[in-house]
């Protein structure tokens, strides 16, 4: 049995943006979590699934569109400095983006996005594995035709954003989960 794998898993605990810090991975550390997501459980192999990496400079163009973002949905000045900020505080974002073949003769959407959840699970805990603290983030954000057309190709659709970085304080035992409601009824023998 791995233990320390099986530790990783029970463990795995997401990193809100203003606790990640310097540095965020590097190129070899994307590549490590994405090849992990390739390992998701994925019928006939469509990848149906694309992450999409800011980092640098390019933080300050997600900002300028997450800013245009904040003024159509009505936020006051404060909200749209808020929304700046989840911009530019992380190291890295990574935009995670569903790309379904919704007419595959033998693979139903259910199945693709299956892949697709199975694919971010991957990446966020070799993210854990390698030492990085991550969180998605979604809500409205990734329902705003603007920053859907920045991030998504026709057919595509925009699930959110993993703000990525160093934790800031690594020697900080993660929280302990409050129990979860429902989580009794999650394992269940079959016929009951």
């Amino acid at each position: 049995m791995n233990d320390q794998a099986l530790k990783l898993l029970l463990t795995r605990a997401s990193v809100g943006p203003k606790y990640l810090i310097e540095p965020g991975p590097d190129d070899a550390a994307l590549a490590a979590m994405t090849e992990a997501a390739l390992h998701a459980p994925d019928h006939a192999a469509l990848v149906p699934f694309r992450f999409k990496v800011v980092r640098g400079e390019a933080r300050r163009s997600m900002a300028a569109l997450f800013a245009a973002a904040a003024r159509r949905a009505g936020k006051d000045e404060s909200g749209i400095a808020m929304d700046e900020e989840r911009a530019l505080r992380p190291p890295v974002t990574v935009a995670v983006v569903a790309r379904l073949d919704l007419g595959h003769p033998q693979v139903p959407a259910h199945e693709q996005w299956a892949c697709v959840g199975g694919a971010l699970t991957n990446f966020l805990n070799a993210a854990q594995a390698l030492g990085f603290g991550g969180k998605m983030l979604s809500g409205a954000k990734a329902r705003d035709p603007g920053l859907i057309a920045a991030f998504c190709e026709p057919g595509e659709t925009l699930l959110g954003w993993i703000a990525m970085g160093t934790p800031s304080s690594s020697d900080k035992p993660p929280k302990a989960r409050p129990p979860k409601s429902g989580a009794d009824s999650a394992l269940q023998f079959w016929p009951g």
